[in-house]
């Protein structure tokens, strides 16, 4: 594994709100796999995982065709809803031309988050399409903020499965939405109110395979730069079995001059308003 480096983008908001965002990715082949179906893209202001599945070569080409075409949307300075949505149909488009792809449930799991600026106010926009998952650490609390889209998870939602019960199901990888499997159907979208200390995980299946959220939650208060965090979240997947390729980006959160419990919107998690799509800042100076 190389090693892993933590990245910093300084965003200014107003002449007295500074918002300094961290980061770091990994990810790993694990132990009982040949090649690595996972890939992942950490650019601000996108973070992305993607999970391929569909043969020992489709799932690569799945996971790598939308990554590569959600790095293109990155570079053209536009990170909207539309962009993104425009850039998993022509994923599709590639997965499905591709010479190696033979099996027809070759397809990926998206999830993510991504920076954005609505009327001058800086908001968080995750988006989810398969059982790949992010994370929020908050006041020290983790909780998950994407939906799982599988078998599993909508046994668990109609009450006829708890929980606890999940965990070894005969169907606990069958996902029922992915990107390239079928005709796309849109992200899950959610907006996320920017907060000082927030901290999101965004990560394969092979890490909650291996790691509770317990684990992830501890990890996260142990280690607070977020390249010794995503290394030691991996590290504990590897030694817990690494039965699939894991993938992990930490992202953490810096908000000086901004008075939280002044703003009666901080701290939400909603549905977005598609509508109001709008482009990520460019107030931002990288290092």
């Amino acid at each position: 594994m190389s090693e892993t480096h933590t990245h910093t983008q300084r965003v200014a908001v107003s002449e007295d709100d500074e918002i300094v965002l961290t980061w770091a990715g990994v990810t790993d082949t694990g132990l009982r796999r040949d090649n690595n179906q996972d890939a992942f893209l950490a650019e601000f202001p996108l973070f992305v995982v993607a999970d391929g599945m569909g043969g020992h070569a489709g799932g690569e080409i799945a996971s790598q065709s939308t990554v590569t075409r959600l790095k293109d949307v990155v570079e053209s300075g536009t990170v909207t809803t539309d962009a993104i949505e425009d850039a998993l149909e022509h994923a599709v488009e590639d997965i499905a031309s591709h010479p190696d792809t033979t099996d027809e449930g070759t397809g990926t799991t998206l999830t993510g988050v991504f920076f954005d600026v609505v009327d001058g106010e800086p908001r968080w926009v995750s988006m989810n399409i398969g059982d790949s998952r992010v994370y929020l650490l908050r006041e020290q609390r983790l909780v998950q903020v994407t939906t799982d889209h599988s078998v599993v998870q909508e046994l668990i939602t109609s009450g006829r499965l708890s929980p606890e019960e999940a965990d070894g199901h005969p169907y606990s990888n069958v996902i029922t939405r992915a990107v390239g499997a079928s005709e796309l159907t849109p992200p899950d979208y959610l907006g996320i109110e920017v907060q000082d200390g927030d901290r999101f995980v965004v990560c394969s299946d092979g890490l909650t395979k291996e790691l509770t959220d317990y684990g992830i939650q501890h990890f996260l208060r142990e280690h607070d730069d977020p390249a010794v965090a995503v290394d030691a979240m991996i590290a504990a997947a590897l030694e817990n079995g690494g039965r699939d390729n894991v993938t992990v980006i930490v992202v953490k959160i810096e908000r000086s001059g901004h008075d939280a419990e002044a703003d009666a919107t901080t701290a939400r998690v909603d549905t977005i308003d598609e509508t109001s799509d709008s482009s990520s800042t460019s107030e931002a100076d990288a290092e």
